[in-house]
This record gives structure tokens, C-alpha cells and sequence, in this order.
């Protein structure tokens, strides 16, 4: 069964998330070409370099024994002829490798940050931004670091183990004794190694993305650090978290120095010098025709030296491809986590008119209990106000209507079609959303106000801006709708930010408008006008709107007040006004004349 998704890329490539380890490998195995050419580029520069210190045996036999004046020169050159092929195929096998880990690299950012986008609200709002952003910056960059240079260890590993010893097999294959108990008890020390280190890197990890979550949070929420004085509190936390990351770094390095490939190396060296001695003395007094001598014994010796390199290497490839499938594994955490809403992709698509039924809707989160039993209906071209008192579950009931949360029980219809039903695509890009904490990208204004409209013209945009009464301001800045705002929209203030954001609004033409206490920071003299442009724009579609200014709410077609996740009165406002004491009392310290009004009914 597929999984959820509210975004999915056509054709995109699938990769198998069964496990890190294979969901790695499959990345890798989408570039099968190059990763079948570094191995066969390896297995040439290991066999070159092996057979070089084959023929330092070889010229010490020409030195003990001439075979003729250009003897030693030959040797010379097949010597530099192989060292030369070691070094290109080497090359070759590090470019196809670095290739891969960089293209591992792009495709596993992206292939994030496609399922971030997928995610549900509720997936987001669980998760903390720092911790986030690690997964996709250092544990990918541990996935590449894992590739090249933990990759090309191991296969420096794996060839420099196998082929020098299949040489001193072809040398004397009684001299594969030592070698063979050696390799077996290096696989038999290397897996208790792997144990203890693999937990430790996992923490590692956790304890990185724990110490980045804590600094992003700080920085987003410097103003409130400042203003309360808690920088030295911050100072101490972000400490601690660093000290933790330290530890786990220490703790590994004390599970890395009790390696001990390297001294059963020393161990097995001086074994096969022995082994090769005692074969010697047993066949120069013999006078055989091909005795062992010491042409056979550089040859060997200069091929188990070269097995010191894949042992001592073999301590950072393990803990590199520790590393990156802990790394692999938090980042597909993130990919695998299951999403409670699909796209629908094949559903109900066509222009909204702009009804919308509420049928005994209930809502909550994490098991709680926000909205409960909410019915209502709103004819197409109505403008309602949604009022109550704070937490009542004013917001939570526009974020329904656009799907950015399901419902748990009842349904809402589009148009007369559960919204469940609706393609995601086609319901959300024909409702607009304007909140009170207007979030503006860090790129130009224009941008900004085209967001969800590209295609529009700089025209379109100016006359956005316009009936949005942002226009003045914008063209006062030294490059007008050029100018790039701060992250978040800082560089502005909050008028300014919500009157772009209405701008945004506008030029996408909604046919549903959601106004969720969206002229709160802008002055009255403002609001006046925007209020105006508001009207306009209303015109043809279904508004909603969540506010505490009776200006505002004056002229609403129909009015809800919610009261603890349930409807407790609704109509307009005169009737309210008459009938409703909650309504009142909402409103009472809003508005002076509410008092007299009321009296006058």
C-alpha cells in the first residue's frame, strides 16, 4: 500500500526504504555503472600495485643472479608500467566514487526535502525545525562521507586483504596458513568492535540533532531571549547540549582505541617472515632446481607489508559506514513517517463555488477534544464572523476548511463534496488563508506578493499591492517591489507584513478568503481602506473572517460564536446583540457604545 502523500513528483525514482542500509545502497545502486567501474578500477590498481612488490623479488633474483645486461632494466620499467596503472585506476576508481557519494548527496536532499513537502500539518507541527535541518545537512553529508572516503576504505580493505594474499598463494601456497588464521581472527574481533561502536555513533547522532534543535529555537527566538534577559541560561543550555555531542565523540574514540586489527598485524607479519624462514632452511640444502630463496621471500615479505594499509584504514571505514546508516537511518525516519492525509490526486476538481456545510464536526489534537458537534451552513458569496473567546477553536475550525487538518468525526462539504474528496491540489489553490502571524519568505516583495500566483505580471502585482494599501509604502523603499525582506518578513513591520499578505491574498484570486485576525496590527485609518479593498474583493466569494473589531464584524452576513469547541449562538449582529450574553460580554470591552446600544434594543 502506498503511503499518504499531499504531494507527489511524477515519475520520480523509487528507492527501497525497507531498511537504511538497503535504502542507501539503492541510491547507490541508481549509478550501478559507476559503482561496477570503481570496483573493476580497484581490483586492476590493487593487482597492479601487488604485482610491483612481486617484482622487487624478481629484481633481487637478477641482482643474485644476472640473466643478462638489460635484466634489471625491464624489471624497472614493468615496475614503473604497473605503478603508473596503479595510480590511474586508482584515479578512476576515486572520481567514479566521489561522483556517486556527491550525487547521493543531491538525491537524498531531495528526495527529504520532496517528503517534507508531502507531510501533513500535524507531522510538522510535532517536529522541532534545528533537528530537521540537521538530518538534511550533516547526516547526509555523513551518507557522502560514507560513500567516499568509507566506501573506497572498504574496498581498500577487501582487495588489500584478498589480492596480495593470493600472490603469496601463487608465490608458495603453504605460506596461506598464516594469512588465513590472521583474516579469520581479524572478521572475529571485528564484529564484537561493531557492536560496541554502532550505539554509540547512533547517540552520536541523536545528541547532534538534539544540540541543533536547541540553537535554532534560540536564534528564531532571540527578541524574547533578549527582552528577557536569558542569555546566560541559553548560554548554559547550549552548553550542556554541546558537552553531551562531546562525550559521545570521546566515547568513540576510547571504543577505536581498543582496536586490535593492527596488533594481531604485528603478530601475523613476524609469523609469516618465520613461516617463510623455516621454508627456506628446509629447501636450500636440498638443492632443488626451484628452492624457496630469498628472490621468494622479498616477494612475500613486500606483500604482507602491504597489508599493514587495509588494516590501519579499517578502523575509520567502519566508523565512517557506522556513521552514515546511523545518519541514513534518522534521515529515513523522516521519509518512512506516515503522513494522516493524501492528495487525492484523481478526486473531485472543478472551480468552488463557494458553499460550505459543516455536519457535526469534531476535532481535536493528540486525543484531545477542540471542536466538538459543530454544525453550520455558509451560502456561496457570504461573508461570516467567527468569534469567541481565546482558545475556543476559532482557528482550528477555518484550518478544516482547506484540509491542513481532517477531520476526526462528521464532514464538511465544498460545494455539496466532502472535502476529503476534493483533489488537495484543486481545494487549497482556490482558498486563501491570511493569518495573524504573517510569515513572508526572504525574497523580494514582488516575490513575496506573487507567491501564489507566479505567472502574474508586475502590473497584477502593483495593483494587488494597491487595493491592499501596500503600494505606498513598498515604492518608498530605495528599489520598491527589489527590495528583499529580512526571514520571516523581519525587516518590516507587522502592518506591513499583513498588508502584503492581503496583497498575496488578492492576487490569487480565492474563491474561499480566510481572514484569521488579519488587520490586528494595522491602524485604524488603514484598516479603513483595506477594508474597503476587502469588501471589493469579497465580492463573488465566501469570506471568513476571525476578528474582535466591531467594525469589521458589523457587516459580516451571519455571525458564529463558539464557546469552549461548541456553537453557542449564531445569526447577525443585531440578533446576537439581543439574544446572546456570551456575545455581549465578548464584546463589551471592545466597544464603549456597546452598553448604551444594548439599551436601546
Amino acid at each position: 500500500m502506498a503511503q499518504k502523500s499531499e504531494f507527489t513528483v511524477q515519475n520520480a525514482y523509487v528507492y527501497n526504504t525497507s531498511s537504511p542500509f538497503r535504502w542507501i545502497f539503492s541510491h547507490v545502486w541508481r549509478y550501478k555503472i559507476l559503482l561496477i567501474g570503481a570496483v573493476l578500477m580497484y581490483l586492476t590498481a590493487w593487482f597492479s600495485f601487488s604485482y610491483t612488490k612481486f617484482l622487487f623479488g624478481a629484481a633481487a633474483e637478477e641482482i643474485v643472479n644476472p640473466t643478462g645486461p638489460d635484466g634489471l632494466v625491464l624489471i624497472a620499467l614493468a615496475i614503473l608500467f604497473f605503478s603508473v596503472m596503479d595510480g590511474l585506476s586508482a584515479l578512476g576508481g576515486s572520481l567514479s566514487l566521489e561522483t556517486i557519494a556527491q550525487r547521493l548527496s543531491r538525491d537524498g536532499r531531495q528526495e527529504l526535502y520532496e517528503n517534507l513537502l508531502a507531510k501533513s500539518q500535524t507531522f510538522h507541527d510535532q517536529q522541532r525545525v534545528g533537528d530537521i535541518m540537521a538530518r538534511s545537512t550533516d547526516d547526509i553529508n555523513n551518507m557522502n562521507m560514507m560513500i567516499n572516503p568509507g566506501v573506497l576504505f572498504i574496498a581498500e580493505m577487501v582487495m588489500g586483504l584478498t589480492v596480495p594474499v593470493l600472490m603469496i598463494a601463487a608465490i608458495r601456497w603453504e605460506l596461506l596458513l598464516v594469512p588465513i588464521v590472521f583474516i579469520v581472527t581479524y572478521i572475529i574481533t571485528v564484529r564484537p568492535y561493531s557492536a560496541r561502536l554502532q550505539p554509540v555513533v547512533n547517540n552520536q547522532r541523536e545528541a547532534f540533532g538534539v544540540m541543533n534543535a536547541g540553537l535554532e529555537e534560540s536564534i528564531s527566538g532571540i527578541e524574547v531571549v533578549k527582552a528577557s534577559a536569558r542569555e546566560t541560561f541559553e548560554r548554559f543550555k547550549f552548553r550542556r547540549h554541546a558537552r553531551a555531542y562531546r562525550e559521545y565523540f570521546a566515547e568513540q574514540g576510547r571504543v577505536e582505541a581498543l582496536y586490535l586489527p593492527m596488533l594481531l598485524y604485528g603478530f601475523a607479519l613476524g609469523a609469516i617472515f618465520l613461516h617463510a624462514m623455516l621454508i627456506y632452511q628446509r629447501e636450500i640444502p636440498l638443492g632443488l632446481s626451484n628452492p624457496f630463496g630469498i628472490a621468494e621471500i622479498i616477494a612475500v615479505m613486500s606483500l604482507a607489508a602491504t597489508l599493514r594499509f587495509p588494516i590501519f584504514i579499517s578502523v575509520f571505514s567502519f566508523s565512517l559506514i557506522q556513521l552514515g546508516i546511523a545518519s541514513g537511518g534518522r534521515v529515513l525516519k523522516v521519509i518512512s513517517a506516515e503522513s494522516d492525509m493524501d492528495e487525492n490526486a484523481v478526486g473531485h476538481s472543478a472551480p468552488i463555488v463557494g458553499e460550505i456545510v459543516f455536519e457535526n464536526v469534531s476535532f481535536g489534537y493528540e486525543g484531545g477534544s477542540v471542536l466538538q458537534d459543530i454544525s453550520f451552513r455558509i451560502a456561496p458569496g457570504q461573508t461570516v464572523a467567527i468569534v469567541g473567546q481565546t482558545g475556543s477553536g476559532k482557528s482550528t475550525l477555518t484550518d478544516l476548511i482547506n484540509r491542513t487538518y481532517d477531520v476526526r468525526n462528521g464532514r464538511i462539504l465544498i460545494d455539496g463534496v466532502d472535502a476529503r474528496q476534493w483533489s488537495l491540489q484543486s481545494l487549497r489553490s482556490q482558498i486563501s488563508r491570511i493569518e495573524q502571524d504573517v510569515f513572508l519568505f526572504s525574497r523580494t516583495i514582488a516575490e513575496n506578493i506573487a507567491f501564489g500566483a507566479p505567472e502574474a505580471t508586475q502590473a497584477q502585482i502593483e495593483q494587488a499591492a494597491r487595493e491592499a494599501q501596500a503600494h505606498e509604502f513598498i515604492t518608498s523603499f530605495s528599489e520598491g517591489y527589489q527590495t528583499k525582506v529580512g526571514e520571516r518578513g523581519v525587516t518590516l513591520s507587522g502592518g506591513q507584513r499583513q498588508r502584503i499578505a492581503l496583497a498575496r491574498a488578492f492576487l490569487s484570486n480565492p474563491r474561499i478568503l480566510i481572514l484569521d485576525d488579519s488587520t490586528s496590527a494595522i491602524d485604524s485609518a488603514t484598516e479603513d481602506e483595506i477594508q474597503k479593498a476587502i469588501r471589493r474583493a469579497q465580492q463573488g466569494r465566501t469570506t471568513l473572517l476571525i476578528t474582535h473589531r466591531l467594525s469589521q464584524i458589523r457587516w459580516a452576513d451571519q455571525i458564529i460564536v463558539l464557546d469552549q469547541g461548541r456553537i453557542s449562538a449564531q445569526g447577525s449582529h443585531e440578533e446576537l446583540l439581543r439574544h446572546s450574553p456570551q456575545y455581549r460580554r465578548i464584546f463589551a470591552r471592545y466597544d464603549a457604545a456597546l452598553p448604551e446600544a444594548i439599551t436601546g434594543d
